[in-house]
């Protein structure tokens, strides 16, 4: 079921899924718990979800046989999480790479992001921030689905493409 929300199965789930997000980040604003209370909170509620999901699950869900839809849809799951581990992998090899090859690069590289993490970091509130990547990250795979991320990285893949273009030609 997390899955058919996460990837949007249906045209209500994006909205649901974001006033879950938006609702839990109120409740939190709303509160000002400490950061104790904000953990203690959360691991009870962990604590309660292991002990009532061994409960409830087969009564809500019923005691379904293990179909091979089923598999395979888990077995999707399962190849779409190694593959962004390999990307994440992939990246940070990367990015040690360039550390050995160009080492001023990477130092020019990591103090500039660095530091405009660090600024945005000071000028938007941590909650807000928070907020953000949740919500990014929970609909990263509906977005992913819909095609809507390769979209928008065509777009900008083309731009910057017309930008260099129009940068070699202004050099000639």
């Amino acid at each position: 079921m997390t899955d058919k929300v996460l990837r949007w199965e249906r045209a209500w789930f994006p909205l649901a899924l974001m006033s879950v997000v938006s609702f839990s980040f109120l409740m939190i604003y709303y509160l000002d718990p400490s950061v104790l209370s904000g953990v203690s909170c959360f691991v009870m509620f962990l604590c309660l979800a292991d002990y009532l999901v061994p409960a409830l699950a087969p009564r809500i869900f019923g005691s379904n046989k293990w179909t091979t839809e089923q598999q395979q849809r888990f077995h999707e799951i399962c190849s779409n999480l190694v593959k962004s581990r390999r990307r994440i992998v992939g990246w940070w090899k990367r990015l040690f790479t360039l550390k050995e090859e160009k080492p001023k690069m990477y130092f020019m590289t990591m103090l500039f992001t660095l530091a405009v993490v660090a600024w945005i970091g000071q000028q938007v509130h941590n909650l807000f921030l928070t907020y953000l990547i949740v919500s990014f990250l929970l609909l990263f795979p509906g977005l992913n689905q819909h095609g809507i991320i390769t979209k928008y990285i065509g777009m900008a893949k083309r731009e910057i493409n017309k930008l260099l273009k129009h940068k070699e030609k202004k050099n000639e």
